[in-house]
């Protein structure tokens, strides 16, 4: 059976204008082409000792409550698995890692960027060795993570985990395993953000939008992030269920991400042409629709331009303001966004840490805060077709490394940056 379907190849990207001064130092990467040979070779299967077959590859806190007791590591050619009729990829009820299935939907309607993240000619059949390689996007490096393919399943054989709809398809657990082993376990993989799987898929640059403060122009930011072929995704209210609303939404709760149909169409087999963002005239004028998909595929919409609606299966433009909080665009690096307009963006990349009694300053409200980092930042005004002076825009977006293989064992502290235009001499 095929791991992925054929596709378009397309080079890794590279940054452009890179400059670092302090030098990340990535994951160890393993050989897979040496590994893979190794294995025909000795006709045997690859086993990972990095990431072993173990409950350590689990985790070691709450997770482990929440999963089988006899937790077993198969194959997929020994899985069983039985049928599902569910229309999205399903998770295992307490894995809580539903912003990743968030990002890993929005990433499959940009198959030459899925391409990108799994690497093609891989295969159960044709050269199968048991052993396979993702590449992420990891502080400003792409790295390659081999992993085994033995899955964690139940005692009936099901994956525990991310599954497919489709029982002989598993590129989908085996991503979600090089992830799990780049940030130490599956239990790191519990709590996160769909913006942060955004960016480790593509090495974009992410922009937040608080929806109950939304721009007036939120349509044509749609827009511009469709045609430009940013990946996108939202999250809701969620939680303990206090009940459901008349509109399908949970009346109190934590946040849950889905992501945005943010291609114009899809042609996956299970996937139908959807279109992300549409406006129709209706007898009080133009409205503005969206779509959405919900990874968890528990709770439908049930207000305006529902699925009743046959024609129309969408939301309103208004009503995902008011029942969504947060929007996160992951705008693509120039190597793997669309040039078509005739735009031109450039990448830079620096990388540094606050040492205290150096470079740690603190907030703007201690003294000492100039000496944190500082960069100059001169943005030239550009000519356009016509030989016009036209303005650049400028996206910064800031990360924070992990001083821990595991990243949910690290303190994530509060950082940021202020923006300063300097008086004109």
């Amino acid at each position: 059976m095929p791991f992925l379907p054929c596709l378009k190849k397309k080079k890794l990207p590279v940054p452009l204008g890179r400059s670092i001064f302090q030098k990340h130092t990535p994951p160890t990467q393993q050989n897979y082409q040496a590994l893979l040979e190794t294995c025909l070779k000795n006709k045997c299967l690859f086993t990972d000792d990095t990431f072993p077959a173990h409950i350590s590859s689990i985790g070691t806190g709450a997770l482990l409550k929440k999963l089988p007791r006899n937790l077993q590591w198969k194959r997929p050619h020994r899985m069983i698995v039985s049928g599902s009729h569910q229309l999205h990829v399903s998770i295992c009820l307490g894995a809580e890692n539903c912003w990743f299935l968030a990002a890993l939907e929005a990433l499959t309607f940009h198959q030459d960027i899925l391409a990108a993240v799994v690497p093609q000619n891989q295969s159960f059949e044709r050269k199968y060795a048991g052993i396979f390689h993702f590449r992420f996007w990891h502080f400003g490096e792409w790295v390659d993570v081999v992993v085994d393919d033995r899955l964690p399943v139940n005692e009936a054989g099901e994956l525990v985990f991310v599954s497919s709809v489709y029982k002989n398809v598993f590129w989908g657990a085996l991503l979600e395993k090089a992830y799990a082993k780049l940030y130490g376990s599956y239990e790191d993989l519990q709590i996160g953000q769909v913006s942060e799987a955004l960016v480790d898929f593509t090495g974009g640059v992410n922009i937040r939008i608080k929806l109950a403060a939304a721009p007036p122009d939120l349509w044509d930011i749609l827009t511009r992030a469709t045609y430009s072929r940013s990946l996108m995704g939202c999250q809701t209210h969620l939680g303990v269920r206090l009940g459901v609303t008349s509109n399908g939404f949970t009346a109190k709760s934590l946040s849950r991400p889905v992501s945005l149909c943010s291609a114009s169409h899809c042609d996956s087999e299970n996937i139908k042409a959807c279109y992300c963002f549409l406006q129709v005239t209706c007898q009080y004028g133009p409205e503005n629709l969206v779509r959405l998909r919900n990874p968890w595929g528990k709770i439908e919409w049930k207000g305006d331009w529902n699925v009743s609606w046959h024609s129309f299966p969408r939301m309103s433009l208004r009503d995902f303001k008011i029942h969504f909080l947060d929007l996160m665009i992951c705008k693509l690096t120039p190597d793997l966004m669309s040039q078509e307009d005739g735009k031109k963006w450039m990448y830079s990349l620096k990388s540094g840490r606050w040492v205290k009694g150096s470079t740690a300053g603190g907030s703007l409200g201690f003294c000492t805060f100039w000496m944190n980092p500082q960069y100059w930042l001169n943005v030239l005004p550009v000519e356009d077709n016509k030989k016009s002076l036209i303005s650049c825009n400028v996206v910064i977006s800031l990360m924070q490394k992990h001083s821990s293989k595991h990243r949910n064992r690290a303190p994530h502290l509060f950082i940021g940056f202020l923006l300063y235009k300097p008086a004109e001499q």
